[in-house]
């Protein structure tokens, strides 16, 4: 069995992450798996790249702005909007890749900003292999964004779409609508969301109709992410040790999705002084001055030991982000035994069980939110708490359990093609 991943990136990146976490737990599991990225940031013999020279990574370039200039165009010049949709319009063909030709599979992530278009796409379908999709976001099932939040357009048909400030009934998005459901159209692809909620949402959309649609989590190593010492965790970040600490973080942690703004109005709400911010991510200075208790900025980590210590430094993390699948970073968090309080939104939920081993705040609700966090920091029962962290992850996101579901499907998509 011979197993191909796709993503845009080895590192950059939720879905990154998580597909190389599939990665190396179906090579423990002894699966021969490899992996193909536009972008490759980790030196590992199983990872390729199709940047092999110079002029790819400047085509590469090139791509990710002809994208963006498109969509620039169609949203009325509108910048806060440009990430927020794609269009798959240009990318490279790996049709003809070893791998790809080698491969038994065919397992796709995250291949949009100008690694595949729908056409390079439609190349790889019409080899014949099974292919299984793995959804980070819906993209997959939409006709151009990557969360369609209250729109349910897509159920039938795109058009008229907010993120391009459009009220015609076919736009950009309509055309992109189409040309995935004929890139899609008679081809066994079996769709894999991540979390419930991104299940049931792409199961309702039309240019899923007649596909299989499963829910299979992400997977994570309990070898490396697992509780440590609180004292030494904060001595090795030279975090204080006489503080609760409230971990908040994301890539780009003012990113208006990431809801910050509810955050500091939670803060503000508690109005205690025994408690302190840390931040990993691009933090800019605004912010920072907005931020109503002493800040611990770490910037981007990248060590997975300084990661783990991070987790395990602080008393609780906090994620207000208004549009999630499924977290990397809760998880993550749990699984060191630290508690999460986030919103009600996508698959945090299905993470956090509400006053059990977190809290799941009211969507948009910063007084909740401020609720959520006095929950965790006076639980009268911390290490119960943690423990319970540690064995919500353990069932559900362990490497072990999510590589056999993987491994089963895979052998099953398999036996199928021998019939």
């Amino acid at each position: 069995m011979k197993i191909l991943l796709l993503n845009t990136s080895a590192r950059t990146g939720g879905a990154a992450v998580a597909a190389n976490r599939l990665r190396k737990a179906l090579q423990k599991k002894g699966i021969d798996v490899s992996m193909l990225v536009r972008d490759k940031e980790i030196a590992d013999a199983s990872i390729s790249s199709v940047s092999t020279t110079g002029w790819k990574r400047k085509m590469n370039l090139f791509r990710f702005y002809w994208e963006r200039l498109i969509i620039f165009l169609c949203n009325h010049l509108d910048k806060k909007e440009l990430f927020r949709v794609s269009i798959a319009n240009t990318g490279t063909d790996i049709s003809h890749h070893p791998l790809v030709r080698q491969a038994d599979i065919i397992h796709l992530h995250w291949i949009n900003q100008g690694f595949l278009s729908l056409s390079d796409l439609q190349k790889l379908f019409q080899l014949g292999k099974p292919i299984v999709w793995t959804m980070h976001d819906m993209w997959p099932c939409t006709g151009i964004c990557h969360h369609a939040r209250e729109c349910s357009a897509y159920h039938e048909q795109c058009g008229a779409c907010f993120y391009l400030h459009s009220t015609q009934h076919t736009d950009l998005s309509t055309r992109v609508f189409l040309q995935k459901n004929k890139v899609y159209h008679s081809v066994p692809i079996t769709f894999v969301g991540c979390s419930r909620w991104l299940t049931e949402r792409a199961a309702q959309s039309a240019l899923l109709k007649d596909k299989q649609v499963i829910n299979i989590p992400n997977p994570l190593d309990l070898s490396l992410f697992t509780p440590k010492n609180v004292s030494d965790s904060r001595k090795l970040l030279h975090l204080p040790e006489d503080k609760h600490l409230i971990l908040f973080g994301a890539l780009n942690v003012t990113d208006s999705r990431k809801g910050v703004d509810y955050l500091i109005k939670a803060l503000r709400l508690l109005s205690r002084n025994d408690m302190e911010l840390v931040v990993f991510g691009q933090v800019k200075r605004e912010i920072k001055d907005l931020v109503p208790v002493p800040i611990h900025s770490l910037g981007y980590l990248s060590d997975d030991n300084q990661i783990v210590a991070l987790y395990n430094a602080v008393d609780l993390f906090v994620t207000s982000s208004l549009d999630e699948n499924l977290p990397n970073t809760i998880m993550e968090a749990m699984a060191c035994g630290t508690p999460c309080v986030g919103f009600q939104t996508g698959g945090i939920p299905e993470m956090i069980d509400h006053l059990k081993n977190g809290y799941v705040a009211r969507y948009q609700d910063a007084e909740d939110l401020a609720q959520g966090i006095t929950w965790v920091l006076d639980h009268p029962h911390p290490q119960q708490l943690a423990e319970a962290c540690v064995e919500k992850v353990k069932t559900h996101y362990s490497e072990e359990v999510i590589a056999g579901k993987y491994i089963a499907l895979y052998q099953k998509l398999m036996d199928k093609e021998k019939i």
